[in-house]
């Protein structure tokens, strides 16, 4: 018996310091700043990559399809490596940007390309919402100014509440403007939800089973299960970053957090979607390419 409990608590010991030296690891390399600019580097290094390749795919299709203008496949490809390129640049000069006054400056920096983030796949939902209403010969007329709309009143929204966090920097406008984005993206996590779950349904009830509306119907399911996901761990993580000083995302000396963060919400999610949607679209008789006016 003695044998038994002397093993036991050799095994919790065991345990305790392992536990221990994981968190001891954790403080060291979010304390160095040698390990802060190799992850906030190896982040510019991905972001960077990500970028390039949602350019080499808008440069394929302008090649394929050039007399089609800017349609929405373009706009998306280009928003994405507009987006993945700032994101770079920011981590590439990250403690340059922690430097830069009024601290204002910082927050737009930091988080206004999550912002376009969300224009970006607020368009793919668009695109699938205008495919849902064609399909059963439904009028697409109020989508776009919709999507115009809202993404006008997000954008007004946020600029005012960085207005007056210049204007009046308290700790209760850092919340607001924390939460407002948190909203934001779980409305997008809906919209994915709403509009993905709608095609996919469709797709699964079409009568003609075809190779192409099996992989229409992946290509559906995969990216509104990867988008949902994305835009719903960014709403918990906001509304964590707004109320919780360990998980601030807005600092130097957690990069082990960054790191993970915008890893599972912006660059697997970006570099997941642009490989589903890899395929170019055809020369001739496209009829769901549509373009952006």
């Amino acid at each position: 018996m003695r044998g038994l409990l002397a093993v036991e608590a050799a095994g919790a010991a065991a345990s305790a310091s392992v536990l221990n030296g994981a968190v001891d690891w954790w403080r060291d390399v979010n304390e160095s700043p040698l390990w802060q600019d190799r992850i906030f580097h190896a982040l510019a290094v991905l972001y960077g990559f990500v970028s390039v390749v949602a350019l080499i795919q808008l440069i394929r299709i302008e090649c394929r399809v050039p007399e089609y203008g800017w349609t929405t496949q373009k706009v998306f490809h280009f928003l994405n490596f507009l987006v993945n390129g700032v994101r770079s640049v920011v981590f590439v000069l990250r403690r340059n940007v922690q430097l830069v006054e009024p601290e204002i400056i910082q927050h737009v920096l930091l988080d206004m390309p999550g912002l376009a983030f969300f224009t970006t796949y607020a368009l793919l939902v668009l695109f699938w919402a205008e495919i849902y209403y064609q399909a059963r010969a439904m009028s697409t007329d109020g989508l776009r100014p919709t999507f115009y709309w809202i993404n006008t009143v997000v954008y007004a929204i946020q600029i005012i509440l960085w207005l007056v966090l210049w204007w009046k920097p308290v700790r209760v406008m850092v919340i607001l403007s924390k939460m407002f984005f948190a909203g934001v993206s779980l409305f997008a996590a809906l919209g994915f939800v709403l509009y993905g779950g709608r095609l996919f349904l469709m797709l699964q009830r079409f009568p003609v089973e075809s190779k192409g509306r099996r992989k229409k119907l992946q290509e559906v399911g995969y990216v509104t299960t990867i988008c949902f996901s994305c835009f719903l761990i960014r709403c918990v993580m906001m509304c964590l970053n707004a109320f919780d000083k360990a998980a601030d995302l807005d600092v130097l000396n957690h990069p082990i957090l960054n790191f993970l963060y915008y890893l599972l919400v912006e660059i697997v999610p970006s570099a997941l979607v642009l490989f589903i949607l890899r395929k170019l679209p055809p020369k001739r008789g496209i009829t769901q390419y549509h373009p952006i006016h």
